[in-house]
Parts: structure tokens; sequence; C-alpha cells
């Protein structure tokens, strides 16, 4: 029996943003997937693009990226979410190793359900779940997903007409990559909608940029200016004109008037990256402009212009050991640092890095017309065996070097950079035999018992509620559910347990 899932109540709740994201969750909580896609027709583009992707837990959210699925004439499949929607019936493979119309996206899987999200008597998209493992769909499944899909179109197109109206300058976004991200997607999601400075942390490479626009376009000033001025790139001489303007006839070459930063940044979002490179002279300048919306052009005589600009700072240096020796001002530290979020390295994630490669390979892909849509297995374990001291950066700049040098459509080591060849210890097979475990498989051994009782625990303590019991145990009510259908624990079983209490 399927868990019921109120699919109008959940969408109805949610923001414009959050639609998609909420509606493949309960798909994948209705047909116990991992893996699940909303794609939406472009009438502009004549194709199917890719709206919102999960996989294993991982949101990897694509507005903008130029992704279409569309029909191909060099005699290759389509793809099922394609032929799903040409077709306008649900469409339920459960052996992509045998089905014509299969075409790798993404990962490879071994089944796939997909059916139409109907509107006003045509396809306008189509909703998908996968599993790697073939035969993991039934037609009890084919008829969830149906009435999923169907209780969705309403808020799907409301979403859709709201996004046709906005800016679509929105950045690529990877969210629950690991616990430390989930943290800092946490903090990004309360702040972003204040108007208090924020202070992005972490080693070079991180995404601090990406960090920071997400802030900006998740904040009341998305539809406003985001200037970005990189401290470490201009000179100190030039730096405050930059930020602050000169008026003609300041110095040495000031032939007109120039407009700073602060003021094109006027009523949206300022980005100082590499705060820590900022000149310690500047800072109380810089200090005044963000306290009292103050600035003044170098070389002027007028009363200070007035600016409405929040500041978001970014550092891989340690501001609080700067204070301490003199080089940075504490007022100005204690100032950006309302909010601070540190991101995690690219190694304490290494666990979807197969995700993230991907990613970043079908960017490239698509920036660089080549059709590259595959990591041999050779050239992933060369990528895992990396540290990346570049992190994410890196990762990114080694998959575009890779995607350019691929001599087909897969990625083989020697298309790899140089230093990840030579670099990375050789994984031989006495290093690595194919019949040691893996660490995901010790995992699942050594806790799948101890899972299940602390799931039958917390039923016990909140009577059977399961919002009460997923809020006590600090995950969703989705996966919740799919954790008691993992372990086979059921609410009447719970509540027989309580009984005999």
């Amino acid at each position: 029996m399927l868990p019921h899932f109120d699919t109008d109540a959940a969408l109805h709740s949610a923001d414009i943003e959050s639609i998609a994201r909420r509606l493949v969750e309960v798909a994948c909580a209705q047909t116990q997937a991992r893996h699940g896609a909303v794609f939406l027709w472009d009438a502009k583009q004549k194709g199917l693009t890719v709206d919102f992707h999960l996989v294993e837990g991982v949101i990897v959210t694509l507005p903008g990226s130029g992704i279409v699925l569309k029909p191909r004439h060099d005699g290759r499949p389509n793809g099922i979410a394609l032929a799903c929607f040409e077709q306008n019936s649900p469409y339920l493979c459960n052996d992509t190793a045998v089905d014509p119309n299969y075409a790798r996206y993404f990962l490879d899987v071994g089944a796939v359900l997909a059916v139409p999200i109907p509107w006003q008597g045509k396809p306008m998209g189509v909703l998908s779940v996968s599993a790697r493992k073939a035969q993991a769909f039934d037609y009890q499944h084919v008829q969830a997903l149906e009435e999923v899909a169907a209780a969705s179109a309403k808020f799907l197109r409301r979403a859709q007409l709201a996004r046709a109206s906005r800016d679509q300058g929105r950045p690529f976004v990877i969210k629950g990559l690991s616990p430390a991200w989930l943290e800092v997607e946490r903090r990004i999601e309360q702040v972003s909608p204040t108007e208090a400075p924020v202070l992005v942390t972490g080693e070079s490479g991180t995404g601090k940029d990406l960090v920071s626009r997400a802030i900006h376009f998740n904040s009341k000033r998305a539809n406003k200016p985001f200037v970005t001025v990189n401290c470490a790139a201009i000179p100190e001489t030039m730096l405050e004109s930059v930020l602050f303007g000169h008026v003609k006839g300041a110095f040495t070459g000031a032939t007109f008037d120039k407009v700073g930063e602060f003021q094109k940044a006027d009523g949206g979002t300022l980005f100082l990256d590499e705060l820590g490179e900022l000149p310690l002279m500047l800072q109380a300048k810089v200090l005044r402009a963000i306290e009292q919306g103050e600035v003044t052009p170098l070389g002027s005589n007028a009363p200070p212009g007035r600016v409405d600009v929040r500041l978001i700072s970014a550092t891989n240096r340690d501001l609080a050991a700067m204070v301490r020796d003199g080089k940075f001002r504490d007022d100005l530290f204690f100032r950006v640092g309302v909010m601070t979020i540190e991101l995690p390295p690219l190694r304490t994630y290494k666990d979807n890095l197969e995700i993230l490669a991907q990613v970043f390979l079908q960017q490239a892909a698509q920036r660089h017309g080549r059709k590259v849509s595959l990591i041999s297995p050779q050239a992933m374990a060369l990528l895992h065996a990396y540290d990346f001291p570049g992190n994410m950066r890196e990762l990114k700049n080694a998959l575009e070097h890779a995607v350019i040098m691929a001599k087909g459509e897969q990625i083989d080591p020697e298309a790899l950079p140089k230093s990840i060849r030579e670099k990375a210890p050789a994984v031989t097979p006495a290093a690595r035999p194919e019949q040691r475990k893996s660490l995901a498989e010790l995992r699942e051994e050594w806790l799948a018992p101890h899972e299940g009782r602390y799931l039958t625990q917390v039923l016990d303590e909140c009577d059977g509620k399961v919002d009460a019991a997923a809020k006590a145990a600090g995950v969703n009510r989705v996966t919740f559910y799919r954790l008691m259908k993992k372990h086979g624990v059921s609410l009447k079983r719970a509540a027989q347990r309580t009984a005999r209490a």
C-alpha cells in the first residue's frame, strides 16, 4: 500500500520557487524512487527543459542552463521523457537495457516511469522518476504518479508564468551535498529575505560567488542590481575610485566623472569578494557607506551622496586573526559578519563527486557545443582519488578541459588535466578488489538495525503521528515515510507496541 499524500495541499503551501521541488519529493515518496525530475515544454525552443532534478537526495536545479531535450534526427533514441510527452500517455520502462526509447540522461538508471503533466487537454510537461535497478515500478506506481501530475498542473502553470516575467539570470543550484551543505542552505534560506550583511568564508574555489548570488536572487532585492568587486584584482591606488567613484580632475588622468560601484548597486546588493585584501585606509570609508549609506566620490567637495546597498562579502582569509594583528578594523569585521556562512571544502563531500562531475560536464558540453555525456569508470576513479585543493572551481575547470579534449562522447583518463592524472594515486585491482564492500554497504549493515528500531521508538513517543515523529527525528515528512518503507516500519506496528506498553 503506497503512502497517501494530499498533493494539492502540499503544493498550495509552497512558494513559487519550491513548487517543482515539492512535486518531485511527493513523486519519489509515492514510488519509493531516489531520482525524480520535472520537464516543462518550452514553445520557443520546441523542446522539454529540465526544470528540476533530484538525484540520490541531491537537488540539481538548472535554470537557464540551455539544457533542452529535442527530437533527434541522427537515429539515436529521443529519450523516455520526450516519448511520454509526444504520446501524451504514461511510459513505464522497467529495463532500460532493452527499451528502444531510453536515452541516458545525467546518470545511467535501470528503470524509468514518466507521466505527462496535463493542462487543458494537452501535456505541459513530464513528471518522471527512476531507479538504478531494473523492475522497480509497477502499475500501482503509474496510477499514483498520474494523480500527482494531475494535481500539480495548475501550480506548475502558475510558476511557469511567473518565471517568464522574472529575471532569468539565476545561478545553478546544487543542494543536499552533505550535512555541512545542509547547514549552509539553511542559513541562506534564513538570511536571504533580510537586510543583514553576510560574510561568506571558505577555501578558494568552494563556491562563495555562487552562494552570494543565491542570497541576492532569493532576497527582496532580486530585481535590483547585483554588483561584484574583487578587492584583490584591483590595484590599491585605484580601489577607492572603483568603489566610490571620482570627480573630474581628482587625480592625474581623471578626465571625467566616474560613478562608483556603491552607487551602481543602489537599491540592490554589492558583493565584495576577497574582502581581506581591502586596504586598511579604505575600511573606515566602507564602514560608513554600510552603516550610514553615505558615499563621497574621490576629490568631491559636495555633501555625501546617499545609497541603499546590502553588502555581501567573501574571503578565504582569517579576518579574526587579521583583526588581532591590526590589519583589519574590528568594527568593520563585526559589521560585515552579522551572519557568517562557512563553505565546506570539496574533500568533505566527495561521496557525491559523480553528481557534481555530471553537472559540470553538462554545463561545459552545452557551452562548447560538444556531444560529451559520459565519464568512464577509469576517469571517475581518478577524480575520486584526487584531493582537489582548488575545490569545486578546480573540478569544474577539470571537466571543462576534459570535455574539450574528449575524442568522443565519453571522457577517458587521457582527457583529464595532467595534474589529476599525475597526482592521483594509482587505483590497482589489488588496492581495490571487486569483492570488497563499499563504505555505503558497510554503513547500511551497521546502521540498518538501529535505524529501524529508532524509527519505531520515535513513532511510539509521538503516538504514531508521522509529522511529529519526523520533526523529532530532524527530517522532513517525505524522508521519514521513505525510511519507514525501507525498514518495514508501519504505523500499525508502532501503535501495537504503544498499546502493549
